[in-house]
């Protein structure tokens, strides 16, 4: 028995990184996946990967109609919606505040919360038809505390962990439970584009002494899509090694 056995997934951002690790979670666990994404060619490698129990569609998460088609696609394959990981989103926008131009704050809180907010809007109509489920939206340790220099990527996080309190409290009467996660430092080809290779002093100096992977990710977002989590929803999941445990300044340096 799987634990996610008689689910249906749609998974946005799951061509690579985080969200591909996931979706191989997922179909190992028996649920039948779809994947969105922009990165078509990385994401159709996936699905080709996983066989019968994962399809591959063309997602920009700032389209609405790319958004129902996704759900439209994901029915049509599989009779229907049971979890959603808003999975998608960007780095980007760190400047200084005043000198972060609008089109690059938009760009970032367009793509991670607007395209969380329309994943949601479109997908629940089908998960209450399929009689409930659970979402789970990737936040980051960004939504729980401010980065300097990263007012886009810092207010677009805030606002997925606070739009997630709202959609529990509105969709838990159709028994669908809403949680955020919180991954701290994460090696994923998004984050080596920027040059963080998970090797820097302030990674050892946290208490689990590493940068999180991929898996240390998707072992949470399981648990959440699960009935593992039945009485969880409306929470934040940290999942960050350590970094919000305490000032990790006052810690002696690390061991060689």
């Amino acid at each position: 028995m799987g634990r996610l056995d008689g689910r249906v997934a749609l998974i946005s951002g799951g061509a690579r990184g985080q969200g591909a690790t996931e979706a191989r979670r997922f179909v190992a666990e028996g649920a039948k996946v779809v994947i969105g994404d922009v990165l078509v060619d990385e994401g159709e490698a996936v699905a080709h990967e996983l066989g019968d129990d994962c399809v591959f569609v063309t997602l920009d998460v700032t389209s609405e109609a790319n958004w129902q088609e996704a759900v439209n696609e994901t029915v049509e394959a599989y009779g229907g919606l049971t979890v959603l990981v808003n999975n998608a989103g960007i780095l980007g926008g760190f400047n200084p505040l005043v000198r972060t131009p609008l089109d690059d704050f938009m760009r970032v809180v367009t793509i991670n919360l607007a395209g969380t907010f329309l994943g949601m809007k479109t997908a629940v109509p089908a998960m209450r038809e399929s009689g409930g489920g659970a979402i789970v939206n990737i936040s980051s340790t960004a939504g729980m505390w401010g980065v300097p220099f990263g007012a886009a990527y810092t207010a677009s996080k805030f606002g997925v962990r606070g739009i997630t309190k709202t959609a529990a409290l509105e969709f838990g009467r159709y028994g669908i439970r809403v949680n955020s996660v919180h991954p701290g430092g994460v090696l994923t080809p998004m984050t080596a584009e920027v040059g963080d290779d998970g090797n820097s002093d302030y990674y050892r100096r946290i208490p689990a002494g590493r940068i999180g992977t991929p898996d240390d990710i998707s072992n949470v977002v399981l648990f959440l899509a699960s009935d593992e989590s039945a009485y969880c929803t409306g929470a934040e999941f940290l999942v960050d090694g350590g970094m919000q445990a305490g000032d990790i300044a006052l810690l002696p340096p690390p061991r060689s």
